[in-house]
């Protein structure tokens, strides 16, 4: 779900642009190269699986790997979808930019994860009808063909699908895929760092259906997709930090809603990441028809947004607003630097537990906003709602049609031991994020 206006509650992601391939993800379900090793198939020495030199495809070589194996891949086209089901494997391109795995518009999903502990770094996914690279609990295959999560099934059963804990995608570059470009969804434990995602129809990246999530997202460019950074049903854990979102339709959203399980969503914080411009046309059109808007709460509860450089959106910078049957409730928005924007600050949210200080903006929808909702005091009563300047979406275009990505920055050296996804994310500590200062830049990133 996405945040529009106020007055315009979201509408299932059936309306995608993406819904017409639905019935060709189905179709395609079959055309996956995901079946077992054959049995003469045997294990190199050692602790790392290479493809081509010992297996010809990456399917072949994941289900021979070991737990804590490296399966490196060389350069390449690999049109194959894979699943990764054992714990703590690690997946690795030795050249992000040239070990390519490509959907070719005819198979659901590039990577599917379903191994605790299991890492997928330094490769690209592309033109694949759902999404890119999925971590999740859902071992589902039906299930996950047909993307895994969202308004296309029921919502998650999680005593069924346990979420799958500890992820980790590092580098990877994923762009013009149907739904999703990196997407984490019934998992927990993990980080999302250093990757590009471009030209996807509902988010570049999307956490969604965890609680606790324990999830870390940071230092990632995302740009040119329907939403940049989406969290639905993601609570308690989730960190949002130092990452560049512009060039979108819309930049971040956090919401709840009863389309999916573990509504309200909960405990997010938001810092130090850069969320420009986004009101790009070369974009797939969403479901909701939202344009313009930096970063929208919609009604997600007790987040915080902190020390974001928020610019250049049509129609609001920060927005927070109450879909149906869950009001905003406890969001502190405080410390950004809001200019720029069609309305910098929008509370339309009659909870008063939101609050709004210290922001620097120039505009206030309702006027006076800070004032009246300024954070360490509880103000006395409802405020008028606030209202995002009126912006017409433009049309949208084909997913597939987003012009692909520059070559992005590859591993050092894709040699190393690999290190699987356990412990994380680890020691996280949002005031390491400054307020960013160059809206054309990644934000810095703190030591790790």
């Amino acid at each position: 779900m996405q945040i529009t206006s106020p007055d315009r509650h979201s509408t299932p992601r059936a309306a995608l642009t993406a819904t017409a391939l639905v019935v060709a993800v189905a179709l395609a379900a079959g055309c996956s190269s995901t079946g077992p090793a054959s049995d003469d198939a045997r294990h190199p020495a050692g602790s790392v699986v290479r493809v081509p030199e010992d297996f010809p495809t990456v399917q072949k070589a994941v289900d021979v790997a070991r737990e804590g194996d490296t399966v490196l891949i060389g350069p390449g086209t690999y049109a194959e979808s894979v699943r990764v089901t054992k714990r703590n494997v690690v997946v690795r391109g030795t050249d992000r930019s040239a070990v390519v795995f490509d959907g070719g518009l005819k198979l659901a999903n590039g990577i599917t994860v379903t191994g605790p502990g299991s890492v997928v770094e330094n490769l690209t996914v592309h033109g694949y009808l759902a999404n890119g690279v999925l971590f999740t609990g859902v071992t589902d295959a039906k299930l996950q063909q047909r993307g895994a999560g969202g308004s296309a099934y029921d919502p998650l059963d999680t005593a069924r699908f346990p979420p799958v804990e500890g992820f980790r995608a590092t580098r990877v570059t994923a762009y013009n895929n149907g739904l999703y470009g990196i997407y984490a969804f019934d998992a927990r434990s993990g980080v999302i760092e250093d990757s590009y995602a471009s030209g996807h129809a509902d988010s570049g990246i999307y956490v969604g259906q965890c609680k606790p999530c324990d999830t870390l997202v940071r230092g990632n460019t995302v740009e040119r997709n329907a939403v940049g950074v989406e969290l639905t049903n993601a609570s308690d854990g989730v960190s949002i930090l130092g990452n560049r979102v512009a060039g979108n339709r819309v930049g971040v959203t956090v919401n709840s809603n009863d389309l999916e399980a573990l509504a309200p969503q909960h405990g997010a914080v938001i810092a130090g990441n850069v969320v420009v411009d986004n009101n790009a046309a070369d974009t797939p059109e969403q479901a909701d028809g939202g344009f313009g808007i930096g970063v929208g709460i919609g009604g997600g509860t007790a987040n915080r947004v902190e020390r974001n450089l928020v610019r250049g959106n049509r129609a609001a910078g920060v927005i927070v607003t109450d879909p149906p049957g869950h009001p905003a409730s406890g969001n502190r928005v405080e410390g950004n630097q809001v200019d720029g924007n069609g309305a910098d600050l929008v509370l339309a949210s009659a909870d008063p537990d939101n609050c709004f200080g210290d922001n620097r903006p120039g505009t206030q929808s309702p006027d006076g906003l800070e004032a009246a909702a300024g954070c360490g005091s509880r103000r006395g009563g409802a405020l008028p709602t606030g209202r995002p300047a009126a912006v017409q979406a433009p049309p949208g275009v084909p997913f597939n049609r987003v012009p692909a990505p520059p070559a992005q920055p590859s591993l050092p050296d894709p040699t190393v031991p690999g290190r699987p996804a356990t412990g994380l994310p680890g020691a996280v500590d949002p005031g390491a994020y400054p307020l960013p200062t160059d809206a054309g830049a990644l934000p810095a990133q703190p030591a790790r």
